[in-house]
Order: C-alpha cells, then sequence, then structure tokens
C-alpha cells in the first residue's frame, strides 16, 4: 500500500464525487469515459504514469539524503526504482525546462533561452507521438503550455490563470472550478505572490479545495473512470511546491518546530551578493535576497510542507493505480522542472547554475514486463537530464524515437549500466533578473564549469570535495582545461561565440536562439534567427511571439513575470 499521508500528520480526506466535480466539472468524467483512442496496428502495452512537480530541489526527497523531510511515497517509487543522483534541468526556469521535456532537445536545440514562451507546436512532441501511437493521452494540473494541447487529447489544467472567457468564467479550469463552486472563495488561497518566498502561509480553507487537492482528485478520476482499451499516458502535475507556500497548517507547524537546515553561503558568494542588504534586490520577489533568521526558517518550513503535501496526493494517485491493479503494468516517473535556491549563497528561486537550482529528481519504477535486469533501490551517478524524459517514454511504449533528438532513453541505463552514456551535461540561461545570470556551464561526474557570458567571469566546483559549491577554483591548471573544453562546445555556434579561439562575451540578453524559429511551426514566412534582445526578426515572427506572449499568464498577467525587456 502507498503512504495516504505522513506518519504523524494524518488527516482523512473524503470527498464526494459530485460535490467534488461540481458545476465546474460535470462532464469532466465523460472526458476519457466517452474519448476512444483508434489503437495503433501494433497495440502498445506499457501505461505511462509521468508525475510533475514544481520548483523542487533534487536534495528534498528522504531517499536523496533529506532525512528531516516527509516523502514516504517518493521514497517508496526510489526503493521500488531508481534515483539519480546526478540529474538537471538544463535551464534551471520553469518554460524553458518543459521545453526540453516535451521536445527532447537541450536548450540551444529548442531556442528557448529565457523565462519566455513555448510556441503552439514544435515540429515533434511527445504528447503527439502517443496519440499517434494509440494511447489515450490527458492531463491533471500544470501544463504551462499556452494556446495549444501539444497533441494531448484532453487537458484539465491549474495554471494560475487568470484570464477569463467570453461568459465570464475562467479558462483554467481549477479556477473556473472554485468560482463555479466555491465563489466566497479566492482560487489562489489570498496568497500576495506567486514568487514572493516571504509570502508563504497555510492554506486559509479546507484541504478539499486546495489545488493540490483538486490536481490529484482529477488525475485520481482518469485512472477510476477511464474504461477504453487503449493503454493510457497520464501526466500528474502539481503546481506546488512553487510559491505560494501555501500547505495545510499541519504540514507547516510541523515543520515549523524542527531544527531545519541552514541556507549554505559559499565565499564567492558572500562577496558577490553579501553587501545587497537594503538594495532593490531585497524585493519580496527577487532573485537575490538577505531575509532575517526568522523569514528564512518559516520560507523554509513551508517550502518542505508543500513537497509533504503534495507526497501525499502522490500516494492517493498511486493507492487507486494499485487498487485498480496497474501498477505492475505501469511505468512511472517523476521529476520537476528546476530546483529553488531557498536562500543558499544569497540566492532564492530559480534560473541558477548552481545545484539548488539545477539539480532535480530523477526517479524511474518500471513494471516487470519491460524485462529490466537491474535490482530495484539503486542510486545511479549518471548524467540525466530533462530531454532524456521523452526518449525514456517513447522507449518503453515501443514507440519509435525520433532522429536527431539530444536525449536519450534512460532505460538503457537500467538494462545495462556500462552503456555508453553522456560524460559531461550542458547547462544555459540567458539573463533572467539580472545580467551577471547569463550562462552557459559544463559539468561532469566531478566538476562543475559556469562562464558567465554577458561578464566574461568563471566559475569552477569541485563537485565531489564541495557538494554545495562553497569555493569557486581559481588554480589555472584546473580552471583552463574546462574553459577550452567550453571553448570547443560554443565553436558551433559561430563568431558571436567563439572568436579567434577565445570566449567572446555577449553584448545582450538572449531571448530566442536561432533554432526556436526552425523548431517551431509557424508561418511560412517567419524564417529567420532570433538572436538577441534587438532581435532582426521578419514582422510576421515577431507578431507570433507577441501573440504568444499574449495568452502566457504569467507575462500577460503577473506583474512579477520579470522577463527581460
Amino acid at each position: 500500500m502507498f503512504w495516504l499521508k505522513s506518519a504523524g500528520f494524518g488527516m482523512n480526506v473524503s470527498m464526494d464525487r459530485r460535490s467534488f466535480i461540481g458545476t465546474g466539472g460535470a462532464a469532466a468524467g465523460l472526458l476519457w469515459a466517452g474519448c476512444k483512442t483508434t489503437p495503433s496496428a501494433k497495440k502498445p502495452k506499457i501505461n505511462i504514469l509521468f508525475i510533475m512537480d514544481d520548483q523542487h530541489r533534487g536534495d528534498c526527497i528522504g531517499a536523496a539524503g533529506a532525512d528531516w523531510l516527509k516523502t514516504p511515497n517518493l521514497d517508496r517509487l526510489a526503493n521500488e526504482g531508481v534515483l539519480f543522483n546526478r540529474s538537471y534541468s538544463s535551464m534551471p526556469s520553469c518554460l524553458p525546462a518543459r521545453a526540453a521535456v516535451l521536445t527532447g532537445l537541450r536548450p540551444w536545440n529548442h531556442g528557448l533561452l529565457s523565462f519566455l514562451t513555448i510556441p503552439n507546436q514544435y515540429k515533434v512532441e511527445y504528447p503527439q507521438l502517443f496519440t499517434d501511437a494509440g494511447y489515450r493521452t490527458h492531463v491533471a494540473g500544470k501544463n504551462h503550455f499556452y494556446g495549444a494541447k501539444h497533441g494531448f487529447q484532453t487537458c484539465e489544467v491549474e495554471e494560475i490563470d487568470k484570464r477569463l472567457r467570453p461568459d465570464g468564467l475562467y479558462r483554467d479550469d481549477y479556477m473556473r472550478w472554485m468560482q463555479l463552486n466555491h465563489p466566497d472563495k479566492d482560487p489562489k488561497g489570498g496568497a500576495p505572490s506567486f514568487t514572493d518566498h516571504r509570502g508563504n502561509r497555510a492554506w486559509p480553507y479546507e484541504e478539499e479545495v486546495h489545488p493540490t487537492t483538486w490536481t490529484a482528485e482529477r488525475a485520481k478520476a482518469f485512472l477510476r473512470e477511464y474504461d477504453g482499451d487503449a493503454p493510457w499516458f497520464l501526466k500528474f502535475s502539481c503546481h506546488r511546491p512553487h510559491p505560494p507556500f501555501d500547505a495545510p497548517k499541519r504540514l507547516i507547524d510541523f515543520y515549523k518546530a524542527q531544527d531545519l537546515p541552514e541556507p549554505v553561503v559559499g565565499e564567492w558568494a558572500e562577496e558577490q551578493y553579501g553587501e545587497c542588504r537594503g538594495s532593490i534586490y531585497n524585493s519580496p520577489s527577487s532573485g537575490i535576497g538577505h531575509y532575517s533568521d526568522e523569514e528564512i526558517h518559516d520560507s523554509r518550513a513551508a517550502y518542505y510542507a508543500a513537497i509533504t503535501y503534495v507526497d501525499e496526493k502522490i500516494g492517493e494517485v498511486l493507492q487507486v493505480l494499485e487498487e485498480r491493479g496497474e501498477l505492475e503494468n505501469t511505468l512511472i516517473l517523476f521529476t520537476s522542472d528546476h530546483g529553488d535556491m531557498m536562500g543558499d549563497h544569497h540566492l532564492w528561486r530559480k534560473v541558477y547554475p548552481y545545484e539548488s537550482s539545477a539539480h532535480v529528481p530523477m526517479i524511474i519504477r518500471w513494471p516487470d514486463g519491460l524485462r529490466i535486469g537491474m535490482p530495484r533501490g539503486q542510486k545511479l551517478d549518471h548524467l540525466v537530464e530533462l530531454r532524456d524524459i521523452m526518449p525514456t517514454f517513447l522507449d518503453a511504449a515501443g514507440i519509435p524515437v525520433p532522429p536527431n533528438l539530444d536525449g536519450d532513453s534512460m532505460l538503457k541505463i537500467l538494462r545495462n549500466p556500462a552503456c555508453a552514456w553522456r560524460e559531461v551535461l550542458d547547462l544555459e540561461h540567458g539573463a533572467q533578473y539580472f545580467a551577471e545570470q547569463a550562462y552557459v556551464a559544463l559539468t561532469d561526474q566531478r566538476y562543475k564549469y559556469i562562464y558567465h557570458t554577458q561578464s566574461g567571469e568563471q566559475e569552477l566546483f569541485d563537485l565531489k570535495a564541495d557538494p554545495h559549491e562553497t569555493k569557486n577554483i581559481t588554480d589555472p591548471a584546473l580552471l583552463e582545461p574546462w574553459r577550452r573544453r567550453m571553448i570547443a562546445f560554443l565553436e558551433e555556434r559561430g563568431e558571436e561565440w567563439v572568436k579567434d579561439g577565445e570566449l567572446v562575451v555577449q553584448p545582450r540578453r538572449i531571448r530566442y536562439g536561432p533554432n526556436f524559429a526552425k523548431q517551431m511551426v509557424k508561418p511560412a514566412d517567419a524564417e529567420c534567427e532570433v538572436r538577441f534582445n534587438k532581435p532582426e526578426e521578419p514582422p510576421a515572427l515577431a507578431e507570433y511571439v507577441k501573440r504568444l506572449d499574449a495568452v502566457n499568464p504569467y507575462v500577460a498577467s503577473d506583474p512579477d513575470a520579470q522577463r527581460p525587456e
């Protein structure tokens, strides 16, 4: 049995299905009961359960060593599958990370190089491949795609989308459900901001109407009510532990009473950010902040509470899977789009190349039918990344993997840990909160080299001797080989990146890379290369990007989006 609640936190959630679905979701059950998928000629057999949350650090799982954190359901998945110790989000912010999952491509190749907007359609996307192969495809929760389903047959989304339909109802399924069934309650729980780490406070209403509960209930309903013959692909995707940190009071109170780990601050970070106190960066939604010890403790407590609450809901979904006898016919993969600095090195939020931001959980539990020879419960050190999720799913389902993907199937590792696998992984991000953030990074099993593209500064960390990245290595004997490796990596981009055998400092923020236009399905006259923040875009592409931004609620409605201008 999967745990429905963490020990000591007990609360039994019982919900009348009619009251839960209510007016806003009365037709929801028909989404899957009446939507038949035409099986392919060779019907695939394995179901896929893709569990994803948002802003979940890779070190914040009990099985990963966080003995202060209660995650019994994720721990069980790790014990019955594998946990990857060196799993990354190569572009650790929401939309670019999800573009990697969607396409199987590294950042430079999918072209979304900052927190902007995924196109309405990439040329190759995994949901469409599964739908075309005869799978019944559904999303419950956060997709973070705007303007299209990207190949999923049905979606019930919780996106914090504040836009209204012509009938005055919210487009967002969760917010519309709240609007119709609980009009006296704020769908955002009264949260001051979705980027404010100090805005943490307990969810003010019943747990039954929390967005994490709603998302889990929709996933459970799909599993209980789908009666088609085709195998299914379910994406169960929670918005939390992304702020607001609004878990139930019982969980926040539990963690506030604990002696929690304090932020780690490196020597380099103290020198670089130690004087930021009282500066403009000290705003609630800033990527830098010097908060009081009490604020830091309470923010971390509420963050851990959000993780535990997500874990409880994962347990409920897995129990339904088990009750229906489908656990042993389902591949389960859990990950997150990026982590959160949570005060480490005086930094908050995401984007950064440091472990707290870029290292994400990656757990795979496989059914016996896949004939994986590896013993369960292993912890592996192979370098894996979000781009590897798409080919892993396709491999498990027996669907041909498209050529030219940057990712590879992680099942290869499970079948043969000595298989040929990448030795170096690239990470990248354009400037988001301030120019110094722009970087390209490389990491192997031991070192991480970071080149800050708009300043020319470089950092090197020994992750084996210094896993928290507190000491920036300046020894030329160690630094220079990594710099040469970065030069070799960036040479393919041309003289804007490497000239006369040396790295070039970039003059402006990068928004979209040249491959953004090449990878997306777009207007015929939109051929171009989009490079810097002063893009030489033909009118068709410029207007297309403008339309994308207009339907992205983070850009269109959220003043805290902080997108580059």
